[in-house]
């Protein structure tokens, strides 16, 4: 799984927050470790999400989907139908990305695979005109980069070739965030889910971020709104298909319409981001 799913999972574990079904202390992360069948991990008294965390980071595959099942579980909350139904309805949304979704057999969780999508509706978003690119102060050389890419990524469009599309959507939408990180680094460095290497506790080198984790602090600066974080998630996942094995994994075929909503997103990004750098 990517780091980033393996993190939220980790906050959703803790359930911080009022989206999460339920809180667990120090001692209930123990206890819910325990019951799921890990009986080595015991609370240390650490920050409760980096802990939480690094237990997921020593869990094989299989462990992991064991966690994945016990979070969907009723037994887990007691019967309570309210919390079950936020339960499933929260994990969706964080699997959702890796091509997995959890629902019940009568009583019984599990995990299938489904195909990622955006959305069931398109984005209320209208074409917009390019950054200039010439003109944002970046790096000698980035601006035509990204201008150039820009019309790449057109080109795919007009010769119907909607899986380069998105992925060059996801190199290009990578580009522009870090030429903002690189103007702003102490936006970036100081957001609350800047990623920080476990060893250290020391924020990592930009060159050491993954695209989820510059689109989570991009927007926690301000720099994009709520919408096109959630939809750059998407895109994301989208990107990967790079690999040819992730597509036989997911069997995803991205098509006009979701290289068209994908574009959108984009050119929105681009132009918070652009809004930014001016």
């Amino acid at each position: 799984m990517d780091a980033h799913t393996i993190e939220r999972i980790a906050e959703f574990i803790c359930g911080d927050g009022a989206d999460y079904p339920v809180y667990r202390s120090g001692s209930e992360l123990t206890r819910f470790f325990h019951r799921v069948g890990f009986s080595n991990f015991k609370h240390d008294g650490s920050t409760r999400k980096w802990w939480t965390l690094s237990v997921l980071q020593q869990l094989t595959e299989n462990n992991l989907q064991a966690v994945i099942l016990r979070l969907a579980d009723p037994k887990e909350y007691g019967g309570n139908e309210e919390q079950v139904r936020r339960a499933i309805e929260q994990l969706n949304q964080i699997l959702m990305i890796e091509g997995l979704k959890t629902d019940l057999d009568g009583i019984q969780p599990r995990i299938r695979p489904v195909t990622p999508q955006f959305a069931e509706k398109k984005p209320d978003l209208k074409p917009l005109p390019p950054p200039d690119f010439l003109n944002l102060k970046l790096e000698p050389g980035l601006g035509e980069i990204l201008g150039e890419r820009w019309r790449e990524i057109q080109k795919c469009f007009a010769g119907k070739a909607y899986l380069a599309a998105m992925i060059l959507m996801g190199s290009f939408l990578e580009g522009m965030l870090l030429s903002v990180m690189q103007r702003f680094p102490k936006e970036a460095n100081t957001a609350p889910s800047a990623p920080k290497d476990i060893s250290t506790g020391k924020v990592k080198h930009f060159a050491e971020w993954s695209l989820s984790e510059m689109i989570n602090v991009a927007h926690e600066c301000g720099w994009i709104d709520l919408d096109v974080q959630r939809f750059s998630h998407a895109l994301r996942s989208f990107r990967n298909l790079i690999h040819q094995y992730e597509q036989m994994a997911v069997r995803a075929f991205p098509d006009k319409d979701t290289s068209e909503i994908g574009w959108l997103v984009v050119q929105a990004a681009a132009n918070d981001l652009a809004n930014r750098l001016k």
